[in-house]
């Protein structure tokens, strides 16, 4: 089963970076769909969880061509049906990122859905289901901005036949992400899952790179022996890079409509 989950971030790391994450055997017979494929949902159920998993989080689950997402607010579902922070949404009614769905359907198009065709597959139904209207603006906000460091960077180029995948790994307090074939905008989108503000990518850095990325996000455990440094100074020292705090511009996106769901 692939599962895009908040609860585990780094699954739905590898999946915004394009990669599907590990699969059982079964669901992995599955043909792909076509990469040229631009599905909807063919049908879709959506209906209020159960209130009692509220503190259980959040999912997106796929087992083959069979699309789940689990006791998601809207907020959930537009952040990852975009690829955007929660600052960047703007304009929101309050139920927004309150009210809390279960989603179940099939795409239009035959085959096992990449995760960009997914993502796809939920900007649809936003509109459709949801009646989402919305305009994008550029606004100055606070962000973090990630920017070549002094001495420069620290990166390995990807093949061209390398495919993009995340790994990760760690014990109590430390976490270690591998990434294969991912671009400088596609570092910052993932950083922005551990950050309490949008990240942009401002290196200037075209292509795609190897590198692994080994930081503690406990500060408590920073002093341990043998402890891998805080994310910024790990950005700073293993890809020479910087993510620095600043006001800066970043995409919104600003609702002019929203909906709670059509029946089924």
């Amino acid at each position: 089963m692939q599962k895009f989950s908040i609860a585990v971030v780094i699954t739905l790391i590898a999946a915004l970076a394009g990669a599907p994450a590990h699969a059982q055997a079964g669901v992995e017979k599955e043909p792909p769909m076509a990469a040229d494929a631009h599905p909807a949902f063919l049908v879709a159920t959506i209906k209020p969880s159960d209130p009692n998993t509220a503190m259980q989080g959040w999912s997106f689950e796929s087992e083959g061509h069979h699309i789940n997402c689990r006791n998601a607010t809207l907020s959930d579902i537009l952040k990852s049906a975009y690829g955007i922070h929660v600052k960047q949404i703007v304009s929101a009614p309050e139920w927004f990122s309150k009210d809390r769905y279960d989603i179940t359907g099939i795409p239009d198009v035959p085959g096992v859905p990449n995760f960009k065709q997914t993502q796809s597959m939920y900007q649809k139904l936003l509109a459709e289901r949801f009646h989402l209207v919305f305009h994008r603006e550029t606004r100055e906000m606070p962000i973090y901005a990630i920017t070549v460091a002094k001495g420069g960077p620290v990166l390995k180029p990807a093949d061209p036949s390398e495919t993009t995948n995340t790994g990760s790994s760690g014990s109590v307090g430390q976490r270690i992400l591998k990434f294969r074939s991912i671009s400088m905008p596609e570092l910052a989108l993932n950083m922005s899952f551990y950050q309490d503000r949008p990240v942009v990518d401002q290196t200037s850095l075209p292509g795609r790179y190897n590198f692994t990325l080994t930081w503690t996000y406990d500060v408590s455990r920073e002093g341990d022996a043998g402890a891998a440094p805080s994310l910024f100074t790990a950005i700073r020292e293993q890809l020479g890079l910087r993510m620095d705090a600043v006001k800066g511009p970043a995409e919104v996106l600003v609702i002019d409509h929203i909906e709670r769901p059509t029946e089924n």
